[in-house]
C-alpha cells in the first residue's frame, strides 16, 4: 500500500472529528482497549507522561518533550491536531513518523479496523502507540484528544499527569460549565500517579483537589509555586519572550520562542512537571530544562503559537480557536506595534461564534473564510454574524 492510499483511508473512511465534529465523537473505551489488545497491548511497553487541559496542552506537551530530549531520553511526542502533514501527530525525538510505517500499519490492520470501524482518532492513538513501542522510546508525551475520562488516550498509565487551564469548548459534548468540564479532565488522574495543575482556577480547583484525594495522587498547582515577577516581549524577527521568577529558592531566568503571553501559564506548569519528573527518578537538569524551553521550535517542530510568518508586511498566525484562546491572540495583538491591522478570519460552525466574535477589535479590517470541511462555517454566514458586531470585511471562497 501506498503512503496516498494509507492517507485516504485514514482522512476520508474513517470518521474525523476536526472535519465532521460530534458524529466522528465516539464514547466509551471499548474502540480503543480492543484495538490495543489485538495489537498486543503497546501502550504498556513505554513509560508515558499524560497532558489535558482546554488550552495550553499542545504547547506544554511540545515544551515536555523538548526539555525530556535535550535531558538525553529517547521522547515519543503524539499532539493533535495536525496544522498541514498527517506525520506531525506522531513524533520521536522531533522527528515525523515515517510515511512507510504509517503504509504499513494501514495494509496490516486493515481487516482489523474495518471490523471494528475506530474512529480516525482511535486510530491515531493506536498508530502511535504501535510506533512507539516499535522504537523502544524511553518516554512518550500523550496529549488527549477531547476531554480526558472517556479520551483514547486514557487507556495509557502515565508516570506523570498534567492538566493546563480549563475553558468552555466542546460544551455539546463535554458540559456547560467549567466544574463539568473539568471534572471530565480530571478523568486522566490515576491512583498514585503525580499530577500538576498548571493553572489555580478558582471555580475548578476543588474538582482536581477532590479527585487527587480519592485517587491518593499527590497533587500541585504550578501557579502557586511560581510568580514571575519580570516579563518583557520581543516581537521583531525572531518573536520571544522574556520571565524572570522564583522556584524552589531558584532565581529563574527562562528564554522562550513561544511569546504568546498564555505561555507564561503553560511554562510554570512544565517546570513543575519537570521537578516532579526528577522526584520519581528522571534526571533532568536546570540546564537541560531551559535549554529545552528555548529550544522547542527546533526540537519539537511546533507551529502555530502566535507564529511570525513574514515581516513586510508583519504576518502572524496563532490557532487559538476558542474564547480563552481567542483573548490571549488579542492580547498578543495589543502588544504588537502595527498602524493598519487585518485578520482573516474563519470559524467551526458548532463553537460560539457570537461569542468569539464580540471579543475582535472593530478597527481591523476582515477577510472571512471557511476551511474545505463539512464543520466549517460558510464565509457569508460568519461575515452576517461578525457585521452584527460591527466587524466589517468581505467573505472569500
Amino acid at each position: 500500500m501506498r503512503y496516498s492510499e494509507a492517507l485516504e483511508f485514514l482522512l476520508n473512511r474513517l470518521p474525523m472529528f476536526t472535519r465532521v465534529g460530534q458524529a466522528a465523537y465516539k464514547t466509551g473505551m471499548g474502540n480503543i482497549e480492543a484495538l490495543c489488545a489485538a495489537l498486543g497491548n503497546p501502550e504498556q511497553k513505554f513509560r508515558s507522561i499524560h497532558v489535558a487541559g482546554t488550552n495550553g496542552k499542545g504547547s506544554t506537551s511540545h515544551l515536555l518533550a523538548s526539555v525530556l530530549q535535550e535531558a538525553g531520553y529517547k521522547t515519543g511526542l503524539f499532539t493533535s491536531p495536525h496544522l498541514k502533514d498527517f506525520r506531525e501527530r506522531i513524533r520521536i525525538n522531533g522527528m515525523l513518523v515515517p510515511a512507510r510505517f504509517v503504509s504499513r500499519f494501514v495494509e496490516c490492520n486493515t481487516p482489523l479496523l474495518e471490523a471494528l470501524e475506530p474512529s480516525f482518532f482511535e486510530m491515531n492513538v493506536a498508530l502511535a502507540f504501535a510506533y512507539f513501542a516499535q522504537e523502544k522510546v524511553d518516554i512518550a508525551v500523550i496529549e488527549t484528544g477531547l476531554g480526558g475520562r472517556l479520551d483514547s488516550t486514557n487507556v495509557i498509565r502515565p508516570a506523570l499527569s498534567v492538566i493546563t487551564n480549563i475553558s468552555l469548548d466542546h460544551t455539546e459534548l463535554l458540559g456547560n460549565s467549567l466544574e463539568q468540564i473539568a471534572g471530565e479532565k480530571a478523568g486522566i488522574i490515576k491512583t498514585g500517579v503525580p499530577v500538576v495543575i498548571s493553572e489555580k482556577q478558582t471555580e475548578v480547583g476543588f474538582v482536581f483537589q477532590n479527585k487527587a484525594s480519592e485517587m491518593q495522587s499527590n497533587l500541585r498547582f504550578a501557579s502557586d509555586e511560581i510568580v514571575w515577577n519580570d516579563i518583557s516581549w520581543e516581537l521583531g524577527t525572531e518573536p520571544h519572550i522574556y520571565m524572570k521568577g522564583k522556584f524552589n529558592q531558584t532565581i529563574l531566568d527562562v528564554r522562550c520562542p513561544l511569546s504568546g503571553a498564555y505561555q507564561l501559564k503553560n511554562i510554570a506548569g512544565v517546570l513543575v512537571a519537570v521537578d516532579e519528573l526528577n522526584k520519581i527518578g528522571f534526571l533532568i537538569s536546570s540546564k537541560q530544562t531551559l535549554s529545552g524551553i528555548s529550544n522547542v521550535k527546533n526540537n519539537t517542530g511546533l507551529r502555530g503559537r502566535w507564529e511570525k510568518l513574514s515581516s513586510d508586511p508583519a504576518v502572524y498566525c496563532d490557532t487559538g480557536h476558542n474564547e480563552a484562546g481567542v483573548s490571549e491572540v488579542i492580547q498578543m495583538i495589543s502588544k504588537t506595534p502595527h498602524q493598519n491591522l487585518h485578520l482573516v478570519w474563519g470559524m467551526v460552525g458548532d463553537k460560539d461564534v457570537r461569542k468569539v466574535l464580540s471579543l475582535l477589535p472593530t478597527s481591523a479590517q476582515y477577510y472571512f473564510c471557511n476551511a474545505s470541511i463539512p464543520r466549517a462555517m460558510a464565509a457569508q454566514q460568519l461575515r452576517s454574524f461578525a457585521a452584527e458586531m460591527k466587524l466589517n470585511g468581505l467573505a472569500y471562497s
